[in-house]
């Protein structure tokens, strides 16, 4: 028994590791967006492009992902498949910083996508107060004699359809 307690304390340190890195990721992707083309226009260097997308927990990553279920390690996968993608691109495109900007537009689509997953599969990382980050919205709320009540859900990605093979 208290085997799998500590199993499952390990599988749940490694996913917050991975919320934590992904969020940082897609934080830094998000405030540096702009900056980021116009230094790699001025300078001509990747290097802004490289270190915002840089993953602070690259090292090690097999034997932390053994200890979450096949599912997870998929999702996982994914997001960091596609990031390469990104980091590829960056770091061998001879694109001008207008078409790069563009590329990366449609890159970051699905990198976003892949993140909004592995969000909803792992779990939001923890604050730094102890607390759990949830994205969710108020559905209803009713006023019952001066105590309100609110119905939470986490918010979900839309689902795709795919279009009927005629």
């Amino acid at each position: 028994m208290a085997r799998r307690k500590k199993a499952d304390e390990i599988a749940a340190r490694v996913r917050n590791l991975i919320a934590m890195d992904a969020a940082g990721i897609m934080r830094r992707l998000e405030a540096r967006r702009d900056e980021m083309f116009a230094l790699f226009s001025r300078l001509r260097s990747r290097g802004p492009l490289l270190e915002t997308i840089a993953s602070r927990y690259a090292e090690g990553a097999f034997e932390q992902l053994i200890h979450l279920p096949e599912q997870e390690q998929a999702v996982v996968d994914r997001y960091y498949t596609h990031l390469d993608e990104l980091r590829w691109y960056f770091t061998y495109t001879e694109d001008m910083p207008g078409t790069a900007q563009v590329n990366f537009i449609k890159l970051h689509k699905r990198l976003e996508e892949s993140y909004r997953v592995l969000v909803v599969t792992l779990g939001p990382p923890v604050s730094a107060d102890g607390a759990r980050v949830v994205d969710a919205e108020v559905l209803r709320r009713e006023d019952n004699s001066g105590t309100a009540e609110k119905t939470l859900t986490r918010a979900m990605p839309p689902r795709q359809r795919r279009a009927s093979p005629s």
